[in-house]
């Protein structure tokens, strides 16, 4: 599995098949272990899943992290490899990261799925409300530090909470070992405070909009909302999903069955035959 030298470090990621590039971006807490059981079920693709910058495998240079850091090395990754006409498979903070970077280069992307991401500034009370109180609580000075920069509750928590079907031991760690350290759990304070919640941070939710009105009228793009059930750490409400219906252009909904928020735990099959699907109606294959 390649790691590549981008800016002041580096970048793991995992490459395999030929065809179409199908780029898979993860979310917080976790790395591209997210989706090691549905990239082997991607059919004629070529499968690439990254490790954004501080998260997984990549390195941990000394940086905020805030949206913008992980956007810079994610294009300079991009730009390494030379991809063109990508699809974009994103989840959590990784499908914005797929948004934004498709608003950006919109000559590069030939689709885009989708699910359990930040699809729209919010308020709190189109937060889910199951997370409310833990993030009122990170984004507090002081406290979130304490949270989660003193020790790794707040990770293992949300580990065992956003899976329906309990982690294996080894792939717990997996996701476990990336943060064993202080330092090195600065993407995790920073990745909910980034959150597009009243209006803050005006950074994000700029970036929000600009993708909000790109989605909307990208009428070639075609896109791809895969919807969950059955758990109340899901981010994609029933009232989410009417709202895309009604501002995202060439836009497809599959519903994959019950899941958490890191859905591709509890559903690889369903998501990979979804993805599969899409792309052979919309003859996206090479």
């Amino acid at each position: 599995m390649p790691e590549i030298q981008v800016l002041d470090s580096t970048l793991f990621y995992q490459d395999a098949g030929a065809g179409t590039p199908v780029v898979f971006l993860h979310g917080s807490p976790v790395s591209s272990h997210l989706w090691r059981n549905v990239l082997p079920q991607i059919q004629n693709a070529r499968t690439l899943a990254l490790d954004l910058i501080g998260m997984g495998k990549s390195g941990k240079p000394d940086l905020p992290y805030r949206f913008a850091d992980h956007a810079r090395y994610l294009d300079a990754w991009m730009d390494a490899l030379q991809l063109e006409n990508i699809i974009l498979v994103g989840i959590d903070w990784g499908g914005a990261l797929a948004f934004d970077w498709a608003r950006r280069h919109s000559e590069k992307t030939r689709g885009i799925v989708f699910m359990e991401t930040i699809l729209k500034p919010m308020t709190w009370e189109e937060f889910p409300p199951a997370a409310k109180t833990r993030f009122e609580a990170i984004r507090t000075p002081g406290k979130g530090e304490k949270m989660i920069m003193e020790d790794l509750q707040y990770l293992e928590t949300a580990l065992t909470a956003t899976v329906l079907t309990p982690l294996a031991p080894e792939d717990f760690q997996a996701y476990l070992q990336p943060f064993l350290t202080p330092p090195s759990r600065r993407p995790l304070l920073e990745w909910p405070r980034a959150m597009p919640l009243e209006g803050e941070p005006q950074d994000v939710i700029e970036r929000i909009k600009a993708y909000n009105h790109w989605l909307k009228h990208s009428i070639d793009v075609p896109k791809l909302l895969l919807t969950f059930e059955g758990s109340p750490t899901l981010m994609v409400t029933p009232q989410l999903v009417e709202w895309c219906r009604e501002n995202i252009s060439h836009l497809e909904i599959q519903h994959c069955g019950p899941a958490g928020h890191l859905a591709p735990e509890d559903q690889p099959e369903a998501i990979a035959a979804a993805i599969n699907g899409w792309m052979k109606r919309n003859s996206l294959w090479t």
